[in-house]
């Protein structure tokens, strides 16, 4: 158990047997009446964001994640497949626990994956990622104009807006919480 004016984003909640993300934390003194902390919580299980409002000093339980790194393996019909890089484990993950960064996972790709009791309860995929552009229209030449943008589509089949001058073949770097191109890899 832990107060609430001892939690922080990260850390991870248990409320009534449902494991919760901190995202966002506010401590609250009004002019009047008591202290409060208001909250931004993400659901483990189901990815759903939830504002959650607690008494100043209430207690809250605090779930122990073990986070362990697993290399992505192949999908097939029961969704990812991912191996321990200790054990050599292999573990089955639903495709919409990687959300829209799922789209950038390629076979190699070490995540890192929180288990709650044994049980895998998120996967969270590295920040940057090298992929090969497989397509993307040839750029003109005298065609680079500062800031101008194309459609490429990289080796996972994702679709990235990249700058005029990069060609088919050159590896990049994507940022896969939001998609957009970084650099030259």
């Amino acid at each position: 158990m832990a107060s609430t004016n001892d939690i922080r984003p990260g850390q991870t909640l248990d409320i009534d047997g449902t494991l919760f993300t901190i995202l966002q934390y506010q401590h609250v003194k009004p002019g009047k009446g008591k202290a409060f902390v208001r909250t931004k919580l993400r659901n483990l299980t189901t990815g759903g964001v939830v504002d959650k409002t607690f008494r100043a000093d209430e207690q809250v339980e605090l779930a122990v994640l073990d986070k362990r790194e697993m290399q992505f393996l192949y999908s097939d019909d029961a969704g990812l497949v991912f191996m321990d890089q200790e054990s050599y484990e292999q573990v089955h993950l639903d495709p919409e626990i990687l959300g829209d960064s799922g789209k950038f996972l390629k076979d190699g790709t070490v995540v890192m994956v929180p288990t709650h009791e044994g049980r895998p309860v998120g996967a969270e995929m590295p920040i940057t990622i090298e992929l090969e552009i497989t397509q993307t229209e040839p750029g003109a030449k005298g065609d680079r104009v500062s800031g101008a943008l194309k459609p490429a589509t990289v080796e996972t089949g994702a679709v990235v807006q990249v700058p005029l001058f990069l060609e088919q073949g050159e590896k990049i770097k994507i940022d896969t919480r939001t998609g957009e191109y970084i650099s030259r890899a």
